[in-house]
């Protein structure tokens, strides 16, 4: 038995997105008479993030802290529309419609502020703390709990917003017939190290490097965090996770996790990460987001490091050890191509 190490590189750029049909996203920004913002949206988080990503958005558009922002997404039968959470498109598609939305709250903010101070609305800024103040003069403020209680029970007002971000459509060439579907894309390059067993076909993933291009990084801890976990799902994809024998006949299949084979928390390995910030010019804030390419790298680079290590090469995944032996007898043994 001998245990032969190998290295497999992968990158890819990836359309944040899609363009088809403008691809749109709404937001509905309103605040209590306590001065709370609610941002109503029909783009659900699938765990990725979004909310907390389109709070802090909503919270720096407005000015106010972030712990006075709340992001509802409970029905989308009630909600805005929106095309839906896929193709990474969450915090550039919602994120915009969230600004526009966000600013829109702002503005009839800051004039139930002028009024009440008696100035003009481009006078007045606000401080990021849940106080509203006139430039140059910070002694002159009114809270802005005190603004949207002045606004609803004294003005008549309604700090309200209401926003939409479309692509605009993408002119076909009238020789090729070719269209720009995306604005922007994110991009990135992965390492992954792993141990192949000769005798049993196992393949242990060792080490993961990556880099990965996301715009800015509005949460660089949910960034970070969304990218370890999508990695290890592109592990469990590439080495794991499989319906077959049992689809579409599903005799015998997998009942619960504990019978469905995937890596477990135990197998997690360490994940070396650089995160490139190229803010994007038509995103909120510049950032992207990372989305689905997390996993999508992992995959092609698991299968060049198996060949790396052994010289098979897989075509079709799971990577399963079956596959990895049933590849080394017919090369008639290992055949490693050496590490650069």
């Amino acid at each position: 038995m001998t245990i032969h190490k190998g290295r497999g590189f992968a990158c890819i750029n990836y359309p944040i997105g899609m363009n088809l049909g403008g691809d749109p996203s709404q937001a509905l920004v309103h605040s209590t008479p306590d001065g709370k913002f609610m941002v109503a949206l029909s783009a659900i988080d699938l765990g990725q993030g979004m909310k907390s990503v389109t709070r802090q958005i909503a919270a720096e558009t407005i000015g106010v802290p972030v712990e006075d922002v709340y992001v509802d997404t409970a029905d989308s039968d009630t909600g805005p529309h929106d095309m839906g959470s896929f193709a990474s498109r969450g915090t550039h598609r919602v994120g915009n419609a969230v600004i526009r939305a966000a600013a829109e709250a702002r503005k009839q903010m800051m004039e139930a502020a002028a009024e009440e101070l008696e100035v003009n609305a481009a006078d007045l800024d606000t401080d990021g703390k849940g106080n509203i103040h006139v430039k140059g003069a910070p002694g002159r403020s009114i809270t802005v709990a005190e603004t949207a209680i002045a606004a609803q029970f004294k003005q008549g007002r309604t700090l309200a917003g209401r926003g939409i971000f479309l692509i605009p459509p993408s002119e076909a060439d009238a020789d090729t017939g070719e269209q720009t579907p995306v604005t922007c894309f994110a991009h990135a390059a992965l390492v992954v190290d792993v141990e192949v067993d000769d005798e049993t076909g196992d393949v242990e993933v060792t080490a993961i490097n990556s880099a990965y291009e996301v715009g800015r990084a509005l949460n660089p801890k949910l960034v970070e965090q969304q990218l370890i976990g999508g990695a290890w799902m592109g592990v469990s994809h590439a080495l794991y996770e499989t319906t077959e024998p049992y689809y579409p006949a599903r005799d015998h299949r997998p009942e619960d996790f504990n019978t469905y084979l995937m890596p477990g928390p135990g197998q997690i390995v360490p994940h070396h990460i650089a995160v490139l910030e190229r803010p994007a010019e038509d995103a909120p804030f510049g950032g992207k987001g990372p989305g689905e390419m997390c996993a999508n790298p992992v995959l092609p680079a698991v299968a060049n490091a198996v060949y790396n290590a052994v010289g098979v090469r897989c075509d079709r995944l799971p990577i399963t050890p079956e596959k990895v032996l049933r590849g080394i007898r017919a090369n008639g043994g290992a055949r490693p191509k050496g590490r650069a």
